[in-house]
């Protein structure tokens, strides 16, 4: 159990549980995670708005509510907080850029409104990349990494990752199109989940690429993921691309778990090495004898070759994302920064058998990666090519976004869901993660084995320095 002075970095579900036995109360819960991030966040900038009045609003409701008897569940009393891409009633959404930063919705996501029913207490809103694309906005300043401020705390979002690991939510909302889950999982050792396509509802939240745009739980652990995916995953009448399979247990899922026993990881030692840098091979070299040592089965075999998807996702990305800014930056290009308008320019460019070839090698990678899946249960993989990426560097990351995307886009291609956690940490002082890519709809099974994992080591438990 965390110390009371450390409340900050308890764990969802350790919270969850004073909050239900009322051994703690919910108000004062907001109330000490506001005062942090009144004090802390100065030096992040992982808050763009924080909507203090209607948290301490939906605490005193959960307060009531659970002093009357009427648990709602594990997220009920929680201080949480979403990226800033969501609708919510009466609240500007900014999707991290100046071009929409008067949009008021008058309604809720459905994600939004199905955390809100849950009981959860939402915080405020979260920095990340302008448009959830391939930086912050001038205007907007940078999110700084808890662990090193020279270093990127991932995107696009960055301000879930880096306030989930400063202890100044207890879980986040993250999107994923190419990697933006994952990087700043990663980047902020915190634990992340790129769910498949359609198995959450995009309802309500701005848009990157809607073919290729995924959204999921940013947590401490696997088990809290867990407690907030099982809170909005599922169909949605409002989002006719979402999947009507049955939504499991997730949190069940992971009760009475004999290591990872049965659990076949897929390892390609070629894939794994190839282009990365040593001290992260080393740390997820680690991490699959861990697995092994819990009792899951490592199975060699080939990863498909990744090269045309990379290329197809950022094609993809481009033209819908200009599919839907189209109105408002041909009426004026200033208001986009300078990634983004890039983008921009790019996605008008392409002509139809450009785009075509796009999705027909989608198409192909998709059945490539299903018939690799034959006998394994998931894959493991790095996140990034080397230790983090410093924010002096990130000009020469974007400029070679096929090497720097390499291990996250192509599985968003696939629509594949892919855990990332924390497997270690490089001699520089920053975390280093590794994922495990899973078939579709496997996101329980993920989840499990990234639970095995945590119990049986303590990389998720280690804490910014920077951050008391």
């Amino acid at each position: 159990m965390t110390l009371a002075n450390d409340l900050h970095y308890a764990s969802l579900l350790e919270v969850s549980g004073m909050l239900a036995a009322r051994t703690l109360s919910p108000v004062e819960l907001t109330e000490m995670m506001l005062d942090r991030i009144g004090a802390v966040d100065g030096g992040l900038h992982s808050y763009l708005s924080v909507t203090g009045p209607s948290a301490l609003d939906e605490a005193k409701i959960a307060e009531a509510e659970i002093a009357g008897g009427r648990h709602r569940g594990p997220l009920h009393g929680v201080p949480i907080a979403i990226k800033d891409l969501f609708w919510t009633k009466g609240v500007p959404s900014t999707f991290g850029t100046v071009a929409y930063k008067d949009f008021i919705s008058n309604q809720d996501a459905t994600i939004v409104h199905r955390l809100k029913m849950a009981g959860a207490v939402i915080l405020g809103r979260l920095h990340l990349h302008e448009g959830a694309f391939g930086e912050h906005h001038p205007a907007l300043g940078n999110c700084l990494n808890p662990w090193n401020a020279d270093y990127w705390p991932g995107g696009s979002s960055s301000g879930s990752g880096a306030a989930t690991a400063a202890g100044l939510c207890f879980a986040s909302l993250g999107t994923d199109t190419g990697g933006s889950i994952r990087f700043p999982s990663a980047a902020c050792g915190v634990t992340g989940l790129k769910v498949t396509w359609g198995r959450t509802s995009r309802y309500g939240a701005f848009p990157l690429a809607d073919s290729l745009d995924t959204i999921g739980p940013m947590a401490r652990d696997a088990a809290d993921a867990a407690a907030m995916l099982a809170a909005f995953a599922g169909q949605d009448p409002n989002d006719p691309t979402s999947l009507t399979a049955p939504v499991p247990d997730y949190l069940a899922a992971l009760d009475g778990i004999l290591g990872a026993r049965g659990f076949r990881i897929g390892v390609d030692e070629a894939y794994l090495t190839g282009g990365v840098d040593g001290e992260t091979v080393a740390h997820i070299e680690a991490a699959i004898a861990v697995f092994s040592a819990l009792g899951a089965t490592i199975v060699p075999m080939k990863v498909p070759d990744r090269q045309a998807a990379i290329e197809a996702q950022l094609v993809i990305t481009d033209t819908e994302s200009f599919n839907f800014h189209k109105p408002v930056y041909e009426a004026d290009p200033s208001k986009f920064g300078p990634q983004l308008g890039k983008a921009m320019e790019r996605g008008r460019s392409y002509d139809t058998l450009t785009l075509a070839k796009a999705y027909i090698t989608r198409d192909r990678f998709k059945g490539e990666l299903l018939r690799a899946f034959e006998g394994i249960d998931a894959i493991a993989s790095p996140v990034y090519p080397m230790v983090g990426a410093r924010y002096d560097a990130m000009d020469e990351h974007l400029a070679d976004l096929p090497g720097f995307l390499g291990f996250t886009s192509p599985f968003n291609v696939s629509g594949s869901p892919s855990i990332t956690f924390p497997v270690g940490i490089a001699k520089v002082g920053m975390p280093i993660g590794m994922q495990l890519i899973g078939p579709h709809l496997s996101e329980a099974g993920l989840l499990k084995a990234a639970h095995a994992f945590q119990q049986a080591t303590d990389w998720h438990l280690k804490r910014p320095p920077l951050i008391n």
